[in-house]
């Protein structure tokens, strides 16, 4: 058995790393254009998935409490308690959302919640990259009566 020492260890050469640098930039140049223009349909994904959990977190309150809560009272009373005079039932005494924080929606803006809403019992909204009402594309609104 022979002791190996540095110079007996081979390596790559300079050409072979070269050549893979070049073969990972073609891969990320055909991957990369693909990947950039989801982040906006990531951000619109969640928001409609914070508006279904705070459907379902509203739906709990109003089987303990008989009603949603108000405008006023908003979905700060899913994570502490309204007012006696506000509170009817038996509002949780660990709240209604899992982290007992309320959600932003993804560009980090308070859901808008309405209730009675014009939609039904309640709206929550949220308006999108733009932050304004209405719009196309990443300024959609995403509205809770529009998620399936």
């Amino acid at each position: 058995m022979t002791k190996k020492t540095i110079a007996d260890i081979k390596g790559f050469s300079l050409i072979e790393l070269m050549v893979v640098i070049v073969i990972l930039g073609i891969l990320a140049g055909m991957i990369m254009p693909r990947l950039i223009g989801r982040t906006d349909d990531a951000k619109m994904i969640k928001a409609a998935v914070d508006i279904a959990s705070l459907d379902t977190a509203l739906k709990l309150y109003k089987l303990d409490n008989g009603k949603y809560p108000t405008t006023e009272q908003g979905l700060k009373a899913l994570i502490e308690p309204p007012d006696k005079e506000d509170n009817t039932g038996s509002w949780k005494k660990q709240g209604y959302l899992e982290k007992r924080t309320l959600p932003k929606d993804p560009w980090k803006r308070e859901f808008i919640y309405l209730s009675p809403g014009t939609h039904g019992d309640y709206d929550i909204i949220s308006y999108g990259a733009d932050g304004l009402p209405g719009g196309e594309d990443k300024n959609k609104d995403i509205k809770s009566w529009e998620i399936e």
